[in-house]
């Protein structure tokens, strides 16, 4: 299958320019993370079977229910599981142990997912490694003017600083709410944001079933229908509404994008004690069983269509009933069900740059640190929320957009290892001097100062006295000046006119067929 003709080739050295990193930058060739470290298995054969047994309990005995998709249902009972009306919009399903698994044989555990700009195709899957912006956040915030609802204008803006940076692999889906315009619209400029300001992959909307169909119509006009059959161009993330419910809206979505063979994201949000058992081996089990009936319904759809497995784990101040992001048990959690995800063998997607900090402070950091290296550590293919998460996810920052950049850029290097060959020994490097002699000019040295560390954009390694000089500047103030310089020097990735007329004219006519709705 040849691909798609949407747009010029944009050079990784362009790229490099843009986002002003200093220096030489070795992955800039790689439009994805090829894991170079072991995953960090923490549960011995027994725990495991353990927690997937209660899984199959939780299946088997309490079941899934099911509201306002008698086809889902219909589906369901067919493929063998026992269902029970409740009333006129819900079921109840139960499945036998072992059924959804052989249901989920069919889907693929690796697969590409395409871009515009096919030299940003990504694998999603196996031992890749993809990080793609926050998600669904309500509000923005900067230093300058604060917190405030977020705007078309400013999704614009996350998808372009997204595009200029290299540690990013994936342009994401909802990276915040355009509240300025209509909720039955605001999917179709959402969209065509990511296909216009982008050219990597992209997350399409799954409020409606009806705007999941609109987003994978955009895509043949911006693929073409044909590749479009036979490639996934696009994918939608899909939460179950738990405990143990699936409603119509979710499920009638998945199969819009699995009748089409695009791809699925299938995502329990979990806050143990408020909708999960408060304990983390419980709320694991009863992820697991969310996500596998979840994935299910895709391949039921289609079998064979790409579908992600996926957790998000969350803790509670038990004192306040507040979600907490960023904590320990939930990192510890995301550890087990990589395990788990590698026994279904399917991709997976969990945790990210989590915060409830309500500043780009320490806080911010420090609770970012912990569940992003969980993901890191657990073998997560898919890593939406790598950049931007702050206020529990209520608002995307500029600031900490920056800040978690550049730490994934410093993770892209951490997913290397380290490699031992004879020339990375260096034994070389000793022996051209000898004792006692510094190494500053050796081959060695000359060979490799571009590209053997990582070099932060955003760090300050001075000394305390040119810092002191300089203004004593935080890392939260260069991260606003660096966001302004990004958007300053943002250069749209080139489209070819009639593709991008017809983009336009789709969105135009389906605005007009549709009254405004803001709810």
């Amino acid at each position: 299958m040849s691909e798609p003709s949407t747009g010029r080739r944009r050079s990784r050295g362009k790229r490099e320019a843009r986002d002003g990193a200093p220096g030489q930058n070795p992955h800039l060739e790689r439009p994805y993370i090829k894991r170079g470290i072991p995953t960090y298995d923490i549960l011995g054969e027994d725990a495991l079977q353990q927690i997937e047994a209660t899984a199959d309990r939780i299946m088997a005995e309490i079941g899934i229910e099911f509201r306002d998709d008698s086809d889902t249902v219909e589906m369901f009972r067919k493929a063998g599981g026992e269902v029970t009306q409740l009333d006129d919009t819900r079921w109840n399903t139960k499945f036998a142990p072992g059924m959804i698994r052989e249901i989920l044989k069919t889907a693929p555990a690796v697969f590409t997912q395409h871009a515009r700009n096919p030299a940003n195709n990504v694998e999603v899957g196996g031992d890749n490694v993809i990080f793609a912006p926050s998600y669904g956040s309500p509000f923005v915030m900067d230093l300058d003017k604060g917190r405030r609802y977020g705007t078309l204008e400013d999704f614009q803006n996350f998808v372009k600083l997204g595009q200029m940076s290299p540690w990013l692999h994936h342009s994401g889906g909802t990276v915040c709410e355009p509240t300025d315009v209509p909720v039955n619209k605001r999917h179709l400029d959402m969209v065509y944001a990511h296909m216009r300001y982008s050219d990597r992959p992209f997350l399409g909307s799954v409020t409606a079933p009806e705007r999941a169909a609109d987003s994978v119509e955009m895509c043949r006009v911006l693929f073409g229908a044909d590749f479009v059959d036979q490639n996934c161009v696009i994918m939608g993330n899909f939460n179950t509404t738990s405990p143990l419910v699936m409603d119509g809206i979710t499920t009638q979505g998945i199969r819009e994008y699995a009748k089409a063979g695009q791809g699925s994201i299938h995502l329990p949000f979990l806050l143990g004690g408020a909708v999960s058992p408060l304990t983390m081996a419980g709320s694991i089990a009863q992820c697991l069983a969310e996500s596998m009936v979840s994935c299910a319904v895709a391949q039921l759809e289609r079998p064979g269509a790409p579908v992600v497995l996926a957790s998000f784990l969350s803790s509670m101040s038990l004192r306040s009933g507040s979600p907490t992001f960023g904590t320990a048990e939930p990192a510890v959690g995301s550890l087990v069900y990589g395990q788990l995800a590698r026994r279904l063998n399917l991709p997976l997607r969990c945790a990210g740059n989590f915060s409830t900090s309500k500043l780009p402070d320490a806080q911010a950091m420090q609770q970012a640190m912990m569940s992003m290296m969980s993901a890191v550590q657990c073998g997560a293919n898919y890593l939406l929320h790598s950049a931007g998460f702050l206020d529990g996810l209520l608002s995307m920052s500029y600031e900490k957009f920056m800040l978690d950049l550049d730490l994934c850029g410093a993770l892209h290097s951490y997913y290397d290892g380290v490699v031992v060959t004879e020339d990375t020994l260096g034994f070389d490097a000793l022996a051209e001097k000898g004792p006692g002699e510094h190494l500053f000019a050796t081959a060695h040295t000359l060979r490799h100062y571009k590209t053997a560390y990582y070099d932060s954009a955003l760090d300050d390694n001075q000394p305390w006295e040119t810092w002191d000089e300089q203004g004593e500047i935080d890392m939260a103030t260069r991260a606003n000046t660096r966001w302004k310089a990004q958007l300053a020097a943002y250069e749209a990735p080139g489209m070819d006119p009639a593709t991008d007329e017809a983009l336009k004219d789709f969105v135009a006519r389906k605005k007009a067929s549709m009254d405004d709705a803001w709810y």
